[in-house]
């Protein structure tokens, strides 16, 4: 039985991975990345420090033309609908303290200038890393006495992603100086190259070994996440990041763990320094 799973593990690998390396390599596009004719997205940058890639590249780079064009566009944008709706809800007064997000940090946006390019950051009370969507969850309970939102609840996803956007442009950077971060981001490390599944595949494994190859039909990117919450073209849906390592763990036919648990957490920490210098794209377009 064992040598069995082993078997189909490796052909299914090899169909996924497109065989070898040299045979179906396809890289990263060589275009510039300009939003509505106005603001340039750093898309390739010098990788940080002690990163195993000489350069960090955004997934942007290896999506087809068409993709690429309807992110450069914010008018066809579809993620666009999301931070329209993020913005409604920031605005909208929720809970028993009769408060909106706006009521303590302004309706303009200004005060989210700089903070989803910063995330995630780390929170003393819990002594963890926390995120977006559990700084919005804990802002709800403490200042508006409203229910948290469950993961990927609709009006989450939209808030995270007006959120993001109000940073669209700004290079991600991640303090590893905060708290115990460097623990989380070793801890992260560790997840990001331990193969698990049947089909013992790790977020290496694609992302760094097979960059630039065909996955189905598609070029497997570098894995970064500057541009999350994304709107996914697959799903006709915005998808979270946490939603997204979900489904690569469970496309190894691995249990995935719940999300905001402490593995995926120290994974976003370490993915998202992963990325750093390339600029919030939020919301980006993929396949």
């Amino acid at each position: 039985m064992a040598k069995a799973i082993k078997h189909v593990a490796v052909l299914f690998a090899g169909m996924m991975l497109g065989g070898s390396t040299a045979a179906l390599a396809g890289g990263p596009s060589d275009d510039k990345l300009i939003i509505d004719d106005e603001m340039e997205i750093i898309t390739r940058t010098a990788a940080p420090e002690g990163h195993p890639l000489d350069e960090v590249i955004s997934g942007w780079h290896y999506r087809t033309k068409e993709t690429r064009a309807l992110e450069a566009d914010s008018f066809q944008n579809p993620g666009m609908l999301y931070v329209e709706r993020g913005e409604e809800i920031w605005n909208t007064v929720d809970g028993a303290a009769g408060k909106s997000c706006a009521s303590c940090h302004g309706d303009d946006g200004e005060f989210l200038k700089g903070i989803g390019a910063n995330y995630p950051k780390w929170d003393e009370a819990n002594n963890r890393p926390i995120n977006i969507e559990l700084q919005i969850n804990a802002c709800r309970e403490a200042n508006m006495e409203a229910k948290p939102y469950k993961f990927d609840a609709a009006d989450q996803k939209a808030l995270t992603t007006y959120i993001r956007h109000q940073s669209l442009g700004m290079p991600v950077e991640v303090d590893l100086t905060q708290g115990d971060m460097k623990s989380w981001w070793d801890k992260g490390e560790e997840l990001y190259y331990t193969r698990t599944g049947q089909l013992n595949l790790s977020c290496a494994t694609c992302h760094e070994d097979y960059n630039g190859n065909y996955i189905r039909a598609d070029h497997l990117s570098q894995g970064n996440v500057n541009g999350f919450p994304t709107y996914r073209l697959k799903q006709s849906s915005m998808v979270s990041l946490h939603n997204r390592f979900r489904g690569c763990i469970r496309d190894t036919r691995a249990e995935f763990p719940a999300a905001f648990s402490d593995d995926l957490m120290a994974l976003e920490v370490y993915v998202t320094w992963r990325g750093s210098g390339l600029s919030v794209e939020t919301p980006a377009v993929r396949q």
